[in-house]
């Protein structure tokens, strides 16, 4: 089995366009390809780890990964799958993101010399002069198929900016300039791009004649991989600082049974065969399945040493065990306490695990929140410095822990 008949057993595939070219290129280790990631936050999250996961796929396979930081798309924002204008972000945010996504992509992707490279199309996108993009670029684009582009049509009814109309052509101009720059053939993206990537290839076409080299393919990355971080968006990171590596083990362990196969066979690196062995298993074995997908996903992400410390850490959790050890913690200062107390509500948010007041006591008078293993009677529940010194272990639902200590 070749590289890309992997990548379809594991469900990866869902649209390509010159199917046999791609095969044989991948097959055979000839894919300059890439995949752009636009710097939105200072930390990749769950939603970017599928094209992580194919890239260090397709590099192990002998293929060369472009990967294209948006710190110039990064200006406009992409309209694919949102509803409303993303917020505009200074320069100094744009570079500093793109700073953060490099060194998190060096754990997945071998960068260097007959390696992958990595490229911010900042450095060709702000050059542009606007008159000579129009004259050179403008006239391969008809603004009829361009309305009729998914990515735009669901943003027609609320409204679309004319900043935002631009991307497509930005995207197209960035797949030009790779293939003529690095000599890129083949460009990868979740299938809400599909319409911005065959935009780009036939850009390359129109430019560079019809037996230019340019194909694209496209992932089930936004209808499967970007669904996997809905239910916590903006907070599953790839960054330990902002999502723990037990934070994010729990996070894989508790996801959908209906989705835990599913999830082994897109992101872990397990062999095919022992996949498919786990796929016979009986029902009794699901969690035995979330376990494996939790400490695969977490040690690709934080190290098999990590991984240790949050399996070992929610083991003893749910055996009862009790041991704090790893989990997540809030220290909570002298300046957090009135007359030496906390509310369970003020503390809640302190640990970020309400993020209001009233959804804090939502939760509690629910009897969804216990501390240090019983459940909290009542919203006016109150702790003192000297309960916070020993540390109060809290439960939020049935699988969320959190201990918040004195500093």
């Amino acid at each position: 089995m070749g590289i890309y008949e992997e990548l379809q057993a594991r469900g990866l595939i869902a649209q390509v366009t010159d199917e046999p070219e791609i095969r044989e290129l991948i097959n055979n280790g000839g894919a300059r390809f890439y995949i752009g990631f636009d710097p939105t936050a200072d930390s990749l999250h769950v939603g970017h780890f599928m094209a992580l996961c194919l890239m260090r796929r397709l590099q192990l396979a002998g293929n060369k990964p472009v990967v294209l930081v948006g710190g110039g798309t990064g200006y406009i924002g992409d309209p694919s799958g949102r509803t409303d204008m993303r917020s505009m972000m200074t320069p100094e945010t744009i570079q500093h993101n793109c700073e953060c996504f490099r060194k998190q992509m060096e754990r997945f992707i071998t960068f260097g010399e007959d390696a992958a490279v990595l490229v911010y199309n900042a450095d060709w996108l702000l050059k542009l002069n606007y008159i000579e993009l129009l004259r050179d670029v403008g006239p391969h684009f008809s603004v009829n198929n361009m309305l009729r582009a998914e990515c735009y049509k669901q943003r027609m009814e609320k409204g679309l900016s004319f900043l935002e109309f631009n991307y497509m052509i930005m995207q197209s101009y960035d797949f030009l300039y790779l293939h003529d720059h690095y000599g890129c053939n083949m460009q990868f993206g979740g299938d809400d791009q599909w319409s911005n990537m065959l935009a780009g290839t036939e850009l390359i076409r129109r430019k560079r004649g019809d037996d230019a080299f340019a194909m694209t393919i496209t992932l089930l990355l936004n209808s499967e991989g970007k669904k996997m971080g809905k239910t916590a968006k903006g907070a599953v990171w790839l960054d330990p600082n902002k999502t723990s590596p037990f934070e994010f083990y729990q996070y894989w362990r508790n996801v959908d049974d209906a989705d835990v196969m599913k999830c082994i066979r897109m992101l872990t690196f397990l062999p095919l065969e022992t996949i498919e062995e786990m796929d016979k298993w009986d029902g009794s074995r699901i969690n035995e399945k979330k376990e494996i997908l939790a400490y695969e996903l977490t040690s690709l992400v934080h190290g098999a040493e990590e991984a240790d410390k949050a399996k070992a850490t929610a083991a003893a959790l749910f055996s009862g065990a009790g041991s704090d050890e790893n989990m997540p913690s809030t220290e909570v200062s002298e300046e957090n306490l009135t007359d030496g107390t906390i509310s369970l509500i003020d503390l809640m948010v302190l640990c970020k695990l309400a993020p209001s007041k009233g959804q804090a006591r939502r939760l509690i008078e629910q009897g969804g929140v216990s501390v240090n293993g019983e459940v909290v009677p009542g919203i006016e529940a109150v702790y003192t410095k000297e309960q916070l010194k020993d540390g109060l272990k809290i439960r939020k639902g049935k699988k969320v822990y959190h201990r918040a200590v004195l500093a």
